[in-house]
């Protein structure tokens, strides 16, 4: 028998319960509108995980979800791969620099920088915004040098801390390049896979994934993602702005709980 107890302590079904809900709504939102690691992160922490087993388990779970609404993308032709080609290179690094960073920090260290993160990501993540009529052709400027520079931070920041990861590439794509939102959903949540693998070789590397913990949720959060993604495609534009809103009072939401850990 698995004995989740390890990790969970005696109450582990109830425990184990909340986690698979959480991972699922996780990738349901994380595939629309990004942020769902505003809801994982925090219930692995408030679970009892140790920071870095929290960071290392959770972006073992999270790339698979993420793989799977990455595919309902691509096969539905919302992917623009002049910027993907490129910004993935530089997510990937970027990640893997993030995370080999953070592997060196210690546990109360890091701990203390989480709950700084956090709200500073937050309020970054809430600031007003305003849609507009997108656009899916680009100059080379916009190509090799704004998406090589936004694909690099982005994905240090996944690697070091990775919440709301894929919507600040969303909103990086839309605000700056001023990309079609759907396209631009579609482009992050690709770069944002390549920065999810180079952080989790990071971490494999270190040492600090929960392998038997991670099994059951990545079901839930491929499900989330799946489900999350063929709704993004079917509703469109419409659905990625109300879902980036309801990320985000549920990134305030998990704040609120983060600080109780």
């Amino acid at each position: 028998m698995l004995d989740f107890s390890l990790y969970l302590g005696a109450q582990w079904e109830w425990v184990l319960l909340v986690l698979c809900v959480a991972f699922f709504i996780s990738g349901f939102v994380d595939s629309i509108a990004g942020g769902g690691g505003f809801i994982s992160t925090p219930s692995l922490l408030l679970a009892g995980i140790p920071p870095h087993l929290a960071l290392g388990t959770n972006k073992f779970i999270v790339v698979f979800g993420t793989a799977i609404a990455s595919w309902n993308f691509i096969t539905h032709k919302k992917v623009l791969w002049r910027i993907v080609l490129v910004g993935i290179v530089f997510s990937t690094l970027g990640a893997y620099i993030g995370s080999k960073v953070v592997l060196l920090t210690s546990d109360n260290t890091l701990k203390n920088i989480i709950l700084l993160l956090l709200p500073l990501a937050a309020l970054l993540a809430l600031m007003p915004k305003r849609f507009h009529q997108g656009r899916i052709h680009f100059c080379s400027k916009d190509i090799f040098l704004i998406t090589p520079l936004l694909s690099l931070g982005i994905g240090f920041y996944d690697g070091y801390f990775g919440p709301g990861t894929g919507s600040f590439l969303i909103l990086g794509f839309y605000a700056i390049l001023r990309m079609d939102l759907l396209y631009a959903s579609g482009c992050a949540k690709l770069i944002n896979l390549g920065s999810g693998l180079g952080s989790l070789i990071a971490f494999i590397l270190g040492g600090s994934v929960i392998y038997l913990l991670a099994l059951p949720l990545i079901a839930c959060n491929m499900l989330g993602g799946y489900l999350g993604s063929k709704l993004a495609l079917q509703k469109g534009a419409k659905l990625v702005r109300l879902m980036v809103v309801v990320v985000f009072v549920l990134m305030s939401i998990s704040l609120l709980v983060q600080y109780r850990f």
